[in-house]
């Protein structure tokens, strides 16, 4: 089984989108856990929260990483992150029976890519994706580092990231992810 999640309700056939990486790809999961953080995108849902009018393509906001033993960790990289993106959204995880793989080395582990359109075979709607998280959590099927718990050394690391994100996102004209930054990160301005 793969898995796909996405804020759009009844897809039949998912279609190759333009992705971070440039070319028309389908993303799944062999884990339904992992997909859980795509039911919603930070930086869409701040700009539209806030009044920002933007009408291109949005950057996707993925905090996440994964521990040695394969299991996803979640990274709150500001405070109540993930209750901020996820309570009260709800959306679909799409399930396929066959994808053919596209060979796009992704580095995700369990992720497999489609250039082809793939045929959904069912569909789960999640009503709450900040409940579903941390039931997944709770299951022990992903892991959460929340802000309040992450080591100083990180929270470091993570400013100059931010501060390299935001700039890069000057270069390549994504007043959107700037926005959010500008919004998230006070210690950018």
């Amino acid at each position: 089984m793969y898995f796909h999640a996405s804020p759009a309700e009844g897809i039949k056939i998912l279609e190759p989108r333009v992705s971070n990486h440039g070319i028309p790809l389908i993303y799944f999961s062999k884990k339904r856990e992992n997909v859980l953080i795509y039911l919603n995108n930070a930086i869409e849902k701040y700009c539209k929260e806030t009044g920002f009018d933007y009408t291109g393509k949005w950057m996707k906001w993925g905090p996440y990483g994964f521990n040695k033993d394969g299991i996803q960790r979640i990274e709150e990289y500001y405070p109540n992150a993930l209750e901020d993106t996820y309570k009260g959204v709800s959306g679909y995880i799409y399930t396929a029976e066959k994808v053919t793989d596209s060979g796009f080395p992704v580095q995700i582990p369990d992720a497999v890519t489609s250039s082809e359109p793939v045929l959904v075979t069912s569909c789960e709607f999640v009503q709450d994706a900040y409940e579903a998280i941390l039931q997944a959590e709770r299951d022990g099927l992903i892991t959460i580092l929340r802000y309040e718990e992450m080591p100083d050394k990180m929270k470091e690391r993570n400013k100059k990231i931010i501060r390299e994100e935001y700039e890069k996102a000057k270069v390549e004209n994504h007043p959107e992810y700037r926005h959010f930054i500008e919004g998230k990160f006070p210690f950018i301005k």
